[in-house]
């Protein structure tokens, strides 16, 4: 804060809604202001989903006035108290000096108020981590969620593999995910007392959930299904200050632009290059962010000011890009991006939430594995509605197009059990002893009275961002929607005979193998070789179940 000015400084107005509030000064309320205040930190909490901002010293219009220390005192223990009486904790993020030649210093305290809601075990958030092979993705999530540095030869990742051609090669072909919490009062709990998962999700408050993608080219599918299915909230992008923009990390960038995903940046191994090779990374990723392509603001984040103020701006404009350096090995700056995980909001308002969990139940499956004295369990996001245990629902579609009957027998989040799933949450679902063999990635699980419809035609306006020669019709290409991915063929393209790089079109693609279960709306993503092109689904020609084989072409 510049302490020269005379006059006020002048902030942005408070917004109604949203998780940041304004106080000028809370020095001994009535009773009747008390109840309004807490009234008022509920509702600052609901919109924050459990999380909220306190600016005090700032008046309502966004005036940098500032309170003497005897009044931040009293302010600061009337904070306290109505969050006590909400059943929240706080943490000061951090006080900054306003000088208006007065003699008394006066402050301006920013406080971060937080509250697991009743009805979940904890704040989620989902967060991609993207960047080309060999930047250091696994190392990072690594030493971040186990609490050690890594040794610069890859110690840390190790504990990230699933497979052993990953532990011998040290690198990541499969989506696996790690997990960092936070407790209330924005402290790190993570594997360092060689806690087990369940521990850390009982002792979190907030639950930063990373998917490691692959960064190898040779497992693009892998990372686009990652990006698609997994419905991120944000992403990481790592880039090695040593070899800058290369290889895949142009095609993350893109993706992650075409799916509309928030993302923020991460130059990684600062301990290996010199400080002008660190500054010609930053400046080489700034140029490419503020291209007219990307629209960023890029925000280089160098203290722990700038990670706070980086954090709320991400959340409110997703055109804001934090830019991090900082090192799995010396350590250096990994605080920093700590602090702005800890701070930042979830990205989705309640009222979209609450949106979506009125309508009926709909759940995406990912991932399907078998477990000893469970049966058969799934793994995935549920896109809309509410799921118990107990609940009766129909997955498919099958390879005829039929939808099949199924219980849900236990659900379980982050490894620790729970009754309720609310849209937009991931989880495991237990399904007793349904024959795992009819389940395929892709399938959806819906409530009965959904009537889903099921298509092998349908419609999407494209755009082809690169492709070698002309896209035309016969044209096969995998098709991305979502969790869905098979094979789809072009069948014609609406007004045009063929396609150029660049290009607009509606184009009708067939399913070459089985019927896929699709919303008008969803975003679509395409690839074969190099050609690659995004779109939206504009038109579904839905298929009763038994005509789906003939349909097929079978």
């Amino acid at each position: 804060m510049d302490s020269t000015r005379s006059e006020p400084l002048q902030g942005l107005p408070e917004a109604e809604d949203g998780n940041i509030e304004y106080k000028l000064k809370l020095v001994n309320p009535s009773q009747y202001r008390f109840e309004h205040l807490v009234t008022q930190m509920k509702w600052r909490l609901q919109e924050g989903r459990g999380e909220a901002v306190y600016q005090i010293g700032v008046e309502d219009n966004g005036l940098l006035v500032g309170l003497a220390e005897e009044e931040m005192r009293a302010s600061l223990k009337t904070l306290h108290r109505m969050a006590e009486k909400v059943g929240a904790d706080i943490t000061v993020l951090r006080e900054r000096e306003v000088d208006y030649d007065s003699d008394t210093p006066r402050k301006i305290t920013e406080v971060l108020v937080r509250k697991v809601p009743d009805n979940q075990q904890f704040l989620d958030l989902r967060v991609a981590v993207l960047g080309n092979v060999d930047s250091g993705k696994s190392t990072l999530l690594g030493v971040l969620t186990q609490g050690e540095l890594d040794n610069g030869r890859g110690r840390a990742r190790l504990n990230l593999f699933r497979h052993l051609h990953e532990i011998q090669s040290g690198r990541t072909s499969s989506i696996s995910f790690e997990i960092l919490g936070f407790n209330s009062k924005g402290e790190v709990v993570n594997y360092s007392d060689s806690r087990t998962a369940e521990e850390i999700c009982e002792s979190s408050s907030k639950m930063i959930t990373f998917i490691d993608l692959a960064g190898h080219h040779k497992y693009l599918h892998t990372t686009i299904f990652g990006l698609t299915s997994y419905c991120p909230d944000c992403a990481l992008l790592l880039v090695s200050a040593n070899t800058g923009i290369a290889g895949t990390t142009r095609e993350h960038l893109g993706l992650a632009l075409a799916l509309k995903v928030p993302f923020f940046v991460v130059v990684s191994k600062v301990d290996l290059c010199a400080k002008t090779t660190v500054e010609r990374t930053v400046r080489q990723l700034e140029r490419v962010l503020k291209q007219p392509g990307c629209h960023k603001v890029p925000m280089l984040v160098t203290s722990e000011d700038d990670a706070v103020t980086a954090a709320q701006q991400f959340a409110q404009s997703p055109n804001v890009t934090p830019i991090f350096t900082l090192s799995s090995v010396s350590g250096e700056s990994l605080d920093l991006l700590k602090v702005f995980l800890n701070i930042l909001p979830p990205l989705t308002n309640s009222k979209e939430q609450e949106e979506l969990m009125q309508q009926l139940t709909e759940f995406q499956v990912d991932e399907i594995y078998t477990v000893p004295e469970v049966g058969t369990v799934v793994g995935g996001t549920l896109s809309s509605g509410i799921c118990r245990e107990g609940d009766q629902l129909v997955v498919g579609p099958t390879d005829d197009g039929c939808f099949l009957e199924l219980r849900v027998c236990s659900i379980q989040r982050n490894r620790s059990a729970c009754r309720v799933l609310r849209a937009g949450q991931a989880a495991t679902l237990a399904l007793g002893d349904f024959d795992r063999a009819l389940l395929r990635k892709g399938m959806v699980m819906v409530s009965p009275e959904m009537n889903p419809t099921i298509c092998s035609v349908f419609e999407a306006e494209i755009v082809l961002l690169f492709h070698a020669t002309t896209f035309r019709r016969g044209f096969q290409v995998t098709v991305h929607v979502g969790n869905v991915r098979q094979t789809a063929v072009v069948e014609k393209i609406h007004a045009k005979d063929k396609l150029r790089t660049g290009e607009k079109a509606v184009v009708r693609f067939r399913f070459l193998k089985h019927p896929e279960y699709l919303k008008v709306g969803a975003k679509l993503l395409f690839r074969e070789g190099v050609t690659k092109g995004i779109g939206h689904v504009t038109d579904v020609q839905a298929i009763a179940a038994g005509e789906a084989q003939a349909n097929m072409g079978f």
